[in-house]
């Protein structure tokens, strides 16, 4: 078995290990999402966490983790007569991104129960975390059906199993940790919201302790077991402290002035629901706690709010997660309370926080997003765009910003497919409507009944059948299968050149774009951008999950020079000839923004039209959203769609209901 890495040797990271350390304390807290770049000891924290929680009395030979002192009557392996039970460590399970749904939930026996009528149900990994902790690594990369499955065990405290009629129920009851990269994309806003605390990481820029962090990981890869004896006074000392905090917290008094002070700040800063106020409420008694305090005081309030409001006010994909805190101590100070051990000279430091580890509250300010406002910030003149060119003809303008964001209707790839499961284009899945019935392939994950039953019901006779019981073999067994919704690669190729750089016009167009954005991040899609400008092409963004990093990208993009239309096209094509292979299950959706101009080079619009039938070729479905204006209109990007073997929308008509055409004229041209 690998030693862990001890969590008091973690460098820095106060906020981290603040967070965590309030959960062991109070697990009703929520859990906590842990938020940052690779390679900032995100996943060693909270797996060194497990060493520190408190041993848990459980029911002997209950494979749900039931407590003695109240064991639960539904168990599967009930009932249990209460007793003083059996002492093991606290569990931290580990859901795999990859998991099937047998494998987070559990799987019953479909061929017993049919046959013979038994609960035969083999445990999950929501009854191991029962009691303890589960944590997802790249918790943004989990697939929808297991987040949906983990929001309702974290609703009602339960999981439960449900096949043809067959249940089995048992107490889920867990600390929920997630990690996450956001350059791989963002969560679901109700997974998002299920978590108690978030917290922002990043790697350290002080070269001392970089150094102090290289030191203490070689030393730990040495000899993992001699590193971690050198830490044990530590860990034995955080451990006696968790003990003497979660004695310590029923006697923890909340008072009014604390309560208001809460309600103030979750109404100050608009957040949804409810739920902020008791992740709030919790967490200060917890700090106190952890303090050793029986009182909450108001730095703990903001304490509280550092950690548990950031993601909760975010009101798109593209904002960045943050509280502003001047706004934040200007609210605690209006609805401050008026107690004797509070006065003046106690007033919240704003850089402060409560004793031990943290007091950052793990957030970024507003500025550090993709966008400050609801719009998104201006960039300042050359930020993440090319150096200002000086050659002739260049044309280079600042970047403009985009205008309001508006909700658009689906463009969706014909045909029916098999990628990963999201929300845009048909395909057949693991989850959805039942089309029809075949062999399973492997193990059998969702049962067609009535298919079973027609396969086992002629060799009854043969099979010596004499009772009421269904003679059921491995062979009758059928799976259904069932069509769903698929989430697509959908690659933006924009036209950046001069033709498109009047600011009103870039605007409109990056508006557009940015609507498109937030189309894909709600149907699970992954996205890539192109643009072409000047005398070539750029891949501005390589086919990624992270959608709000094709927003900073989209922010930062200048414009000017000659339209190297061609070339655009081409660079698409290699880069979906790239993603065939790395994902050859994900099908492609261009949407090429253009107004179908092509200038430079030998006969440039010949060549573009060459590149587009590259696509109509591979069968690529696409649209053309046309930017073209005036009151003169040349119609290029119409003849483009054409070559596309696609469609041409107007920037009008994509926030229009007559895009609701678009998909039919798409699938009958594909036909």
């Amino acid at each position: 078995m690998t030693t862990p890495f001890p969590f008091t040797a973690v460098v820095g990271q106060d906020d981290l290990r603040l967070a965590l350390l309030l959960n062991a304390v109070s697990p009703a807290v929520g859990g906590v999402l842990v938020r940052g770049e690779k390679g900032t000891a995100k996943s060693t924290a909270v797996r060194a966490l497990s060493a520190l929680l408190p041993e848990v009395a459980v029911v002997p030979g209950c494979r749900f983790s039931c407590d003695p002192a109240a064991p639960d009557p539904a168990c599967p392996d009930g009932p249990h007569e209460t007793g003083p039970g059996a002492q093991r460590p606290a569990r931290m399970v580990e859901l795999p991104v990859g998991a099937s749904e047998d494998r987070l939930v559990g799987a019953l026996d479909i061929e017993r129960a049919l046959a013979e009528g038994v609960k035969a149900f083999e445990p999950g990994l929501l009854a191991d975390a029962h009691r303890g902790i589960l944590y997802v690594d790249e918790v943004n990369l989990l697939h929808d059906h297991l987040v949906d499955l983990l929001l309702d065990a974290a609703a009602m405290g339960a999981s439960y199993v449900e096949r043809e009629g067959v249940s089995v129920r048992h107490a889920a009851r867990f600390l929920l940790v997630g990690t996450m990269n956001p350059e791989e994309g963002e969560l679901r806003p109700q997974l998002l919201d299920r978590f108690g605390l978030t917290v922002e990481v990043a790697a350290s820029r002080e070269p001392d302790q970089r150094v102090e962090v290289v030191r203490r990981r070689l030393a730990y890869d040495d000899d993992p077991a001699g590193f971690t004896a050198r830490w044990a006074d530590e860990e034995s000392a955080v451990r006696a402290q968790i003990i003497a905090a979660r004695a310590l917290l029923p006697s923890v008094r909340l008072g009014d002035g604390a309560l208001r002070q809460i309600a103030a700040t979750c109404a100050a800063f608009e957040v949804d629901g409810m739920r902020a106020d008791i992740v709030m409420a919790r967490t200060a008694t917890a700090l106190a706690a952890w303090a050793g305090r029986t009182d909450v005081l108001a730095e703990d309030v903001r304490q509280a709010a550092l950690l548990a409001l950031p993601h909760r006010r975010r009101r798109n994909p593209f904002d960045a997660p943050g509280l502003d805190e001047n706004k934040l101590d200007e609210t605690l100070e209006e609805f401050a309370e008026q107690e004797p051990e509070q006065g003046p000279e106690d007033d919240p430091d704003p850089d402060g926080g409560p004793d031990g580890p943290g007091g950052g509250g793990g957030q970024q300010p507003d500025s550090d997003g993709p966008q400050g406002d609801d719009t998104g910030a201006q960039p300042e003149a050359g930020e993440g765009g090319e150096p200002q060119p000086s050659g002739a003809g260049s044309g280079e303008q600042q970047p403009v910003r985009a205008s309001e964001p508006f909700r658009t209707k689906v463009l969706s790839v014909p045909g029916i497919g098999e990628g990963a499961a999201g929300r845009r284009s048909r395909a057949r899945t693991e989850h959805g409507r039942t089309t029809g019935a075949k062999r399973p392939q492997g193990a059998l994950t969702k049962l067609h009944l009535a298919a079973t039953i027609q396969a086992a019901a002629p060799h009854q006779l043969a099979r010596g059948r004499s009772g009421r019981g269904l003679v059921v073999r491995r062979d009758d067994l059928r799976q259904a299968t069932r069509e769903g919704r698929e989430g697509n690669l959908v690659l933006f190729v924009v036209d950046a050149s001069g033709s498109m750089a009047a600011r009103q016009r870039m605007s409109a167009v990056k508006g557009a774009v940015l609507s498109l954005l937030l189309d894909a991040y709600q149907r699970r899609d992954k996205v890539g951008l192109v643009t072409f400008r000047g005398a070539s092409a750029d891949v501005a963004l390589p086919p990624t999950s992270s959608v709000d990093a094709a927003a900073v990208r989209l922010e930062s993009l200048p414009t000017g020079g000659r339209t190297p239309l061609a070339a655009g096209l081409l660079k698409a094509h290699d880069v979906l000839r790239v993603e065939r292979l790395r994902d050859p299950a994900r099908r492609a959706l261009v949407v090429l923004v253009t107004d179908g101009r092509a200038t430079g080079g030998p006969e440039p619009v010949a060549l573009a039209g060459r590149a587009a039938r590259l696509f109509a070729a591979d069968g690529v479905a696409s649209v053309v959203v046309d930017c073209e204006t005036g009151p003169v209109r040349l119609g290029l990007a119409g003849q483009l769609a054409g070559e596309l073997d696609g469609t041409a929308v107007t920037l009008d008509e994509l926030r229009a209901d007559s895009i609701a055409g678009l998909v039919k004229d798409v699938q009958r041209r594909a036909a």
